[in-house]
């Protein structure tokens, strides 16, 4: 099977809905153009339906957050029966039984496979909101308000998150609002990265340290994957100096990168850890999880809660959450994402010497195509970044969804789900490199 175009791309429900949604929407947030977006209607696996009934690949799993394919079986039956149930509670007050159960699954899969002791979680809306809450809880626990981050970082927008990112881009405009309660290093993307990172700690005032905030690879800003004794490094700088290190999982979480979490791949156990996406597939629900011992650091409730929302800990996403992590636990499904990391390392790796590629990045289900701008320069007269933007307009007009990556828009990213046969894939990737 294969992308379906049945009009020209946007197609003309597409565009008229364009049209309305730029009245009405403020204009920071959807780019609207006479060749983009396409409105989705309804999606299955690997596959999303615009309005106008054109059948396309989604290379982004929206986001990195459909892992298991748009729409799991095991998922839409549970959205079924819960919704016949509840919908709506009020979490900090009378919780659910799903919030139990769900809280129960993700100390299951973290610290109880990890040290054989119990985690407890704040469970949040979105990602931005379960950085915040990790930030806070740092701050409880070491009494220490600098938080150390890395420049090209991204942990969300909200003003707590929005501070420790690394993209110019989405903090400048904001800068005057923003508390400097940070220190930006650079990420290393190799051994010399990661010697000029010790120098760069070692001069740091580590008394004032209260967390090391990180994401295990940077997603947006280009799938830069760090040396392996990196988390290692900042797990004994956090631990000497007395500072909570957080892990930003919420992209790399849920096999992402070929194991649960992209942590374990270097043995490596943080203070927190931050995860959503993948986590429901689609139904908002975050969480900052921690070990008994960090998160005692929060007093305890005594009726009104320091730290809350009006959704927190939604039965219906809680519901979701809970039968998400039941399938990733089970042996098809992981034998699945095995074939599929499998399958793209090989097919990806056909593309390396292509002659406008300088690097593919990535592992697991985590890519970025990096083009070599010099060639593309001089083959297009235009820079990567522009080419690259372009390149995805293309590549939407033959049914193919894909997502720029890095502070430019300069690489293309891949974060596909595991349903993709290894057909479609070579298929998917003769697209993309017919250039």
């Amino acid at each position: 099977m294969i992308p379906k175009l049945i009009t020209a791309i946007p197609g003309p429900k597409s565009l008229e809905l364009g049209k309305r949604l730029k009245k009405v929407e403020a204009p920071t947030v959807t780019y609207i153009s006479d060749d983009f977006p396409i409105f989705w209607k309804k999606a299955q696996g690997s596959w999303v339906w615009d309005v106008d009934g054109n059948q396309f690949l989604d290379l982004t799993s929206a986001f990195g957050v459909a892992t298991l394919g748009h729409r799991p079986e095991a998922m839409v039956k549970t959205i079924q029966e819960q919704s016949e149930l509840l919908v709506h509670g009020m979490g900090d007050v009378h919780p659910s039984e799903t919030k139990v159960e769900l809280c129960e699954a993700i100390s299951a899969i973290t610290w109880e496979r990890w040290t054989g002791e119990k985690a407890q979680s704040l469970l949040m809306n979105s990602g931005s909101d379960a950085i915040e809450a990790a930030l806070k809880t740092a701050y409880l626990k070491t009494g220490k308000n600098l938080v150390v981050s890395f420049k090209e970082a991204y942990h969300g927008l909200g003003y707590g998150a929005l501070t420790h990112c690394g993209s110019k881009r989405f903090s400048e405009p904001f800068n005057e609002q923003l508390q400097q309660h940070h220190i930006k290093l650079d990420y290393p993307k190799d051994a010399e990265g990661l010697a000029l990172l010790e120098q760069q700690l070692s001069l740091i005032e580590a008394s004032k340290v209260g967390a090391v905030l990180v994401e295990p690879i940077q997603a947006r800003a280009g799938t830069n994957v760090p040396p392996p004794d990196f988390l290692p490094l900042l797990r004994q700088w956090t631990q000497q100096q007395g500072a909570c290190l957080i892990l930003d999982e919420i992209y790399t979480g849920f096999f992402r990168t070929g194991s649960y979490f992209a942590c374990e791949q270097v043995a490596v156990v943080p203070d927190m850890i931050c995860i959503a996406k993948a986590l429901t597939g689609g139904y908002p629900i975050s969480a900052c999880v921690g070990s008994i011992e960090v998160m005692s650091a929060w007093p305890e409730s005594t009726g009104e809660a320091l730290h809350t929302s009006t959704y927190l800990g939604n039965p219906l996403g809680c519901a979701i959450g809970v039968t998400a992590i039941k399938t990733f636990n089970e042996l098809q499904t992981q034998l699945k994402i095995k074939q599929a990391c499998t399958d793209w390392q090989q097919v990806l790796n056909r593309y390396v010497q292509h002659p406008l590629v300088k690097d593919i990045k990535g592992l697991g289900l985590m890519w970025a195509v990096e083009w070599d701008n010099q060639a593309i320069e001089q083959r297009y007269q235009t820079s990567a970044a522009d080419w690259n933007i372009q390149l995805g307009l293309d590549l939407l007009q033959k049914g193919i969804i894909t997502l720029p990556e890095g502070n430019y828009g300069e690489l293309l990213g891949l974060s596909p789900n595991i349903m993709m046969s290894k057909e479609l894939i070579e298929w998917a990737c003769e697209q993309i490199f017919k250039i």
